[in-house]
């Protein structure tokens, strides 16, 4: 059961407690940006998550996680519940499941709707049986509910529904672009946990970078992370499946699923790229770390990571308000194609492989994404935002397009990767097989990738990096000889 105190969330000592005024600040912020746009008595009406079965059986999947959008303005984290807020005054009902005696004995004791009101400190606290009743009595003139399409996934928002919402008014279109706005810019408590999660995220990293060693699996490095987290963070779950990729894995970009489960075992002199992030309370963290198994880098693993730092960097110095994450990812593939000439795996005029969409073969993701309580946070494109570019090849993939602002929590991810078949393709390609040095390129291939991702706040000052692993070359071989071990205190 999780560990409260009064007015805060955690999960015990040594863990961080998270302030029931995240969440009350967070409906503060909601209904001062819903009041000039909604007129009458409006109620915004949100539904949480469910537990979802395995099939057919009568288990669910995994521990259950609350929905995101929930969880941003109730911080409840039970399955099955409803929140209701007033517009007007500001008024906040939280409505929880009503069940039987019998759950007692298999799922633990019923508690009292003080009992949520007291742990939630939500001071209206009803049967979710009763929604249609209670919302009657508050007389909305309409209800706000959640409804649009997730820019990442493409699939839709969960919106709230149930037994006699016929009865009353809906407007489904104004909440979406509202909240989803209000969740990419961080609140003072919101940035506190997440400089939490990845602090843990970050400990757990270095962890595994000393304990992977040749002979050792994929998926023992991530035991070792998430066992870390857990038991040393309190972090219940990861943010999305670990990706622990060792040499040619390192090539799959979402490498760690269902058909690739992390079950390779790494060999000597071969680089990790493992990409792992933790989460307290929903929150999330995203790190990517790449290192020699050995310990030592080769000259040519050397070669392809500082070209990547170069680029992690250059994004560093650029990065502050006003300025466009799409001119970012454009910074960062041109620091990358220019490094990339210089190791001599490519040849000719920089500006001609940014046109010619160079970049995106050797980096065919987006530079990074908006993070919060989703690893890919929600507000990368909606209405009156920047929309997704198209051209040069690459930046379709951008998951935001936005004007940096204070406030604002990201991942700065540049990669380079050998990838067979995008590979061929350039070769294939006369616009692009001109820039190739294909002797050279031979060599690289089969030697999976690096990626190199920092979770960061963006400040008035520029960008602030809230991720605490060894970066450079030197840095990484003292970390992994056992040096530096108050470094990162």
């Amino acid at each position: 059961m999780t560990a409260r105190t009064d007015d805060k969330l955690w999960m015990g000592p040594g863990t961080l407690e998270i302030p029931l005024e995240l969440f009350a600040l967070n409906r503060r912020r909601l209904v001062e940006r819903l009041r000039p746009k909604s007129s009458g008595n409006a109620i915004v009406v949100l539904q949480g998550g469910d537990e979802v079965p395995f099939y057919d059986t009568d288990t669910t999947y995994n521990v259950f996680r609350q929905e995101s959008y929930f969880m941003w303005a109730f911080g409840a984290i039970e399955p099955g519940c409803f929140g209701a807020i007033e517009v007007n005054t500001g008024e906040t009902h939280l409505f929880v499941p009503r069940f039987p005696p019998s759950y007692a004995i298999w799922m633990g004791p019923l508690h009292s709707l003080e009992y949520f009101g007291k742990k939630y400190n939500i001071p209206h606290v009803h049967y979710s049986d009763e929604i249609a009743s209670v919302l009657e009595k508050l007389n909305p003139t309409v209800l706000l509910t959640l409804n649009g399409v997730n820019s990442d996934s493409g699939l839709t928002a969960k919106e709230a529904t149930f037994d006699g919402i016929e009865k009353f008014v809906v407007d489904n279109t104004l909440l979406f672009n509202e909240i989803a706005d209000l969740r990419v810019f961080k609140t003072r408590f919101e940035i506190a946990v997440m400089k939490y999660v990845v602090e843990v995220s970050s400990a757990a990293h270095r962890k595994v970078m000393r304990f992977a060693q040749p002979g050792k699996s994929e998926y023992q490095c991530e035991s070792e992370f998430l066992h870390h987290c857990y038991s040393v963070g309190g972090c219940r779950f990861v943010s999305y499946t670990c990706i622990c990729a060792s040499h040619t894995n390192a090539a799959t970009l979402h490498y760690g699923h269902a058909a690739v489960p992390n079950d390779r075992f790494i060999n000597d002199g071969e680089l990790c790229l493992f990409d792992m992030g933790a989460n307290y309370f929903g929150y999330a963290a995203d790190i990517t770390c790449t290192f020699p198994v050995s310990g030592k880098f080769t000259p040519d693993q050397k070669l392809i990571y500082e070209a990547v730092l170069t680029s992690n960097l250059a994004v560093f110095r650029a990065a502050k308000p006003g300025v466009s994450w799409g001119d970012m990812h454009l910074l960062a593939n041109r620091t990358l194609v220019e490094e990339l000439k210089k190791g001599g795996l490519l040849k000719g005029d920089v500006d001609a492989m940014i046109k010619a969409g160079m970049g995106a073969i050797f980096q065919p993701h987006g530079l990074g994404h908006l993070l919060g309580l989703d690893v890919h946070d929600v507000g990368g494109y909606i209405s009156g935002q920047p929309v997704r570019l198209q051209a040069p090849r690459g930046l379709e993939k951008l998951r935001t397009n936005r004007i940096l602002g204070e406030g604002m929590i990201l991942t700065i991810e540049p990669g380079c990767y050998f990838i067979d078949i995008l590979l061929d393709e350039a070769l294939e390609d006369p616009e692009l097989s001109k820039f190739l040095v294909p002797d050279v390129i031979e060599r690289f291939r089969g030697t999976g990738g690096v990626r190199i991702e920092d979770d960061v706040l963006i400040t008035t000052e520029g960008v602030v990096n809230l991720t605490k692993v060894p970066r450079t070359i030197k840095e990484i071989e003292d970390w992994i000889a056992g040096k530096d071990n108050d470094k990162y205190n």
